[in-house]
């Protein structure tokens, strides 16, 4: 990158690009630096704030990481999977099992 000191957030911003983006998203996917390095959980934590705060300041809602498009989910089938569910039957929390084996 550069020999500049690195004090807050906004200097790793200033001197990331897209491809330094995709490198980091690429590295915490793999969990991989791309020379084979394993990262560390807490280079992994490092890395993806970079990644959000990048994502925040130069791209869309629609192309971070995590999005979740929401247009048209008043009108799609409910958790239960039947069509014609009231709407206080869709906000109804259903709890998870979760089986151990």
């Amino acid at each position: 990158m550069s020999d500049k000191n690195i004090e807050s957030l906004q200097d790793i911003l200033a001197m990331m690009n897209p491809e330094v983006h995709m490198n980091l998203k690429t590295a915490v996917e793999l969990g991989r630096w791309p020379d084979g390095r394993k990262l560390s959980p807490e280079q992994v934590e490092y890395c993806l704030q970079a990644i959000i705060a990048y994502e925040q300041e130069f791209l869309p809602e629609q192309q971070r990481v995590g999005y979740i498009d929401r247009t048209g989910l008043k009108n799609t089938r409910s958790a239960t999977g039947r069509e014609g569910d009231s709407e206080a039957d869709q906000d109804q929390i259903m709890p998870i099992n979760v089986v151990k084996h």
